[in-house]
């Protein structure tokens, strides 16, 4: 039986929903905090609920998994990569929405009165590119350097540590917004070169310059390579629309070593995707294991 919670080697749903959860300032003591989490403990199946901790939880808790940390905010170059902790990250997945819609009340219910939904986004799959991953909105294919297999497992989970932590991942979500009128008014050239890529058939352009955002995250382009396990889905409410942003890692390194290359931390190139999209959030969370099916919470002492 794996350890991990399914979802982290799922493809993307069809539907699915992102709920942020602070603590509550009257129930921030630990017992009301650890009665809460036993109740989502026995919720939380890890495949239609995929749970992750933000470090603040845990150092509620008098915790530690060695690797979680805040998201460092990045303002360098031009762009700004906002940080925006939060205690606790449900990802809600399936092909119903009203089935997810049922689903937060439960949980709000479940997680009450230790924890308060701050923030709900509801994202959905978009199209089918060449190599059967999803679309971002933009109409390019996302996902394309994913691992897969073994080399998918190796990237996203945490392979040692000992009971608590062998099977877990750390997970990094962003909202992205795009600015979808000033992309469809370039060429399509220039589209192409945002990305690096022809959206017509996901093929990398040869000629794609230093900014297009295939340059700026190629996984082999850092020491070590930065694999991660990418399962983002585009959002959209009211005329506002964009894309969560989703990567699991074995440890947070990858992640930043790519955003680092994205902001320019090293050279001073700049990702173009800034040009036509902006980070609105950016958190950092520790996604554990599972035992006999359940989240396992031992590291919390549950």
């Amino acid at each position: 039986m794996s350890l991990s919670q399914a979802a982290i080697l799922a493809p993307a749903p069809q539907v699915g929903r992102y709920l942020f959860f602070s603590v509550r300032d009257a129930a921030a003591d630990a017992p009301v905090l650890r009665e809460g989490l036993t109740r989502l403990a026995d919720l939380a199946d890890g495949k239609q609920v995929l749970v992750g901790l933000g470090p603040e939880l845990l150092q509620a808790l008098g915790a530690q998994v060695p690797g979680l940390h805040q998201l460092a905010p990045i303002a360098r170059h031009g762009v700004q990569v906002p940080s925006t902790p939060t205690a606790l990250c449900c990802w809600l997945r399936g092909s119903d929405q009203g089935v997810l819609v049922q689903l937060t009340r439960q949980l709000e219910k479940t997680l009450a009165p230790a924890f308060q939904l701050d923030q709900l986004i509801d994202g959905f799959r978009y199209g089918q590119g060449p190599n059967g991953h999803g679309l971002d909105l933009t109409g390019f294919e996302d996902g394309t350097e994913n691992p897969g297999g073994d080399a998918a497992r190796e990237a996203a989970l945490v392979a040692e540590g000992g009971p608590g932590l062998a099977g877990a991942s750390f997970m990094a979500v962003q909202q992205w917004l795009h600015d979808l009128d000033t992309f469809d008014a370039m060429a399509t050239a220039a589209q192409d070169l945002t990305f690096g890529r022809r959206r017509s058939n996901n093929e990398p352009l040869e000629d794609a310059p230093p900014t297009a955002h295939i340059k700026r995250v190629e996984q082999e382009s850092v020491e070590p390579p930065a694999f991660v396990l990418r399962r983002s889905m585009p959002w959209a409410q009211g005329q506002r629309a964009g894309l969560v942003f989703v990567a699991f890692g074995k440890s947070f390194d990858a992640f930043e070593a790519l955003l680092n290359r994205m902001t320019g931390q090293d050279d001073g190139v700049t990702d173009a995707l800034f040009h036509i999209s902006t980070p609105m959030t950016g958190a950092f969370f520790w996604c554990p294991p599972l035992r006999d099916g359940r989240l396992d919470l031992r590291v919390l002492g549950l």
